[in-house]
């Protein structure tokens, strides 16, 4: 099994219906994500949630990834910056939620146990960070999955 690593800048903030960014699975092959991390780049407070969704909306540009167990190995999964115009369809129930705080580099780092959060091989499998309250910042991230 090799694990692979995506992160970067969020070119937007989050909104109750469009996340910030994403990490679905695809057709050839699905994965499990250990690791997420998120962290305020501004002085203000805001809540953000990992999300399930059914769909994939309009996805954002697409982050590169790196193996960092087997050189050269190419991910099933991917990451996207901010979804646009159409929302992908949320699946009922908040994974994970943090009221980020008013600190620059103040964040979270969210773990998935022994077997990871299961990410099934289908485009429309995939995970996002949302702000299901108020106004979203823009974050930094990374995420961290096995396939």
């Amino acid at each position: 099994m090799a694990r692979f690593a995506s992160g970067g800048i969020a070119s937007a903030a989050a909104t109750a219906t469009l996340p910030a960014v994403t990490l679905a699975g695809a057709a050839a092959g699905g994965g499990r994500l250990r690791e997420l991390g998120i962290f305020n780049t501004t002085p203000t407070a805001f809540y953000a949630s990992l999300r399930l969704f059914s769909t994939a909306g309009t996805r954002g540009a697409a982050v590169n990834s790196i193996c960092l167990s087997r050189i050269g190995a190419t991910a099933n999964c991917n990451v996207a910056d901010a979804n646009t115009s159409t929302a992908p369809t949320l699946v009922n129930g908040v994974i994970r939620l943090i009221d980020m705080p008013a600190q620059i580099g103040g964040g979270v780092i969210w773990t998935f146990g022994d077997t990871g959060f299961e990410i099934s091989a289908a485009t429309s499998s995939m995970l996002g960070i949302l702000c299901p309250s108020g106004t979203g910042q823009v974050f930094t991230y990374y995420f961290e999955w096995d396939e």
